[in-house]
This record gives C-alpha cells, sequence and structure tokens, in this order.
C-alpha cells in the first residue's frame, strides 16, 4: 500500500477547493521534473478541452476533459498547467503544456517551479 504524502495531498486539496491556481510546483515522477502551476481539475480540462476543440483532428475528444465528474475524497492527481517537463538538460514544451500526474507516483516534491533556458 502506497504511503503517499499528506502535505502533497493538503496542497493539492487547497487549489481543487477553487481559492487559488498560481500555487507553483515542482513535482518528480518516473525520473522527469514537471514544473509549472497547480490548477484545479476543473480549470485544466476546460483548458484541454479549449485546445482540443480548436484541432480538426483531435475535437471529437474535447466533450470527455469538461464533462468528467469530480472524484470523491481527498485528490489523487495533480493538475499542472503552464508546465514543463525537465529531464536531464532537457526542457520540453517552452510554452508550457497541461500534465496529470498521480500524486502515489511523486518521489520528490517542491514549491515553486524552474524556467527553463538553453542559454
Amino acid at each position: 500500500m502506497f504511503d503517499h504524502d499528506a502535505l502533497l495531498v493538503d496542497v493539492a486539496a487547497l487549489v481543487e477547493s477553487g481559492r487559488s491556481n498560481q500555487m507553483p510546483l515542482t513535482v518528480v515522477a518516473g525520473g522527469a521534473a514537471v514544473t509549472g502551476r497547480l490548477a484545479p481539475e476543473a480549470v485544466w480540462g476546460q483548458r484541454v478541452s479549449e485546445v482540443l476543440a480548436d484541432s480538426a483532428r483531435l475535437g471529437d475528444f474535447s466533450a470527455m476533459f469538461t464533462t468528467a465528474a469530480p472524484e470523491e475524497g481527498p485528490p489523487t492527481r495533480l493538475h499542472v498547467h503552464v508546465a514543463r517537463i525537465l529531464q536531464g538538460t532537457v526542457g520540453m514544451l517552452e510554452t508550457g503544456g497541461m500534465y496529470r500526474v498521480a500524486i502515489e507516483d511523486v518521489s520528490v516534491w517542491t514549491t515553486g517551479d524552474f524556467s527553463y533556458s538553453d542559454h
């Protein structure tokens, strides 16, 4: 049984309560660092839906991100927006993406986000 980090769950729960979508966070999951800002799942899903709706090939997937029923109980996932994946010396998605990370997969985390620069 996984012993989750209660403090990280509390941070995610505060964001899910809608009080803030400005919490900068960096997590390590599966050997890669994901850095960005936490967002409530509904806000994250709306943004993903908007991006998909603008795509001729992916538009059919758009609705599933805004119609999903919220989970009961404490959060089990982090929803990160304006996010980048940092792995080694490589930063992916300089403009920021939308990532969903299972809290149980997080091995390390810190408040704050890292800007990536290849200069």
